[in-house]
């Protein structure tokens, strides 16, 4: 299992412009097609005007045949044109987790 850790630095005061075109519009295409999101989030602290959100992958082959198959996605093309002009930057990261831990997804329900 892999988490990638996108993060999208809004333009000064376009952050709740952005996710609010994210809810109405990019939030359904990538449950349906990316699955596991780990956490959404925005900062309040340190770089301002950013959007955290986590994905979690089995591997980078199957974090690859997803990413394509949205990026081939015409509902998603016409969300990212209206997106992009939000965003000053994007950055992304790959995270490994530590060998105890098991994230809450595998662990089993208490009865």
């Amino acid at each position: 299992m892999i988490i990638e850790q996108r993060t999208y630095t809004a333009l000064p005061g376009k952050w709740r412009d952005y996710l609010a075109l994210y809810q109405a519009e990019g939030l359904t295409i990538q449950h349906r097609i990316l699955g596991r999101m780990v956490g959404y989030y925005t900062t309040e602290t340190g770089p301002l005007n950013q959007i955290v959100h986590l994905w979690a992958y089995q591997d980078l082959n199957e974090r690859a045949e997803l990413r394509t198959q949205l990026a081939a996605d015409p509902d998603w093309q016409k969300y990212v044109a209206k997106m992009l002009p939000l965003l000053q930057s994007q950055e992304s990261k790959f995270l490994n987790p530590a060998p105890f831990f098991t994230p809450m997804w595998n662990e089993p329900k208490a009865a």
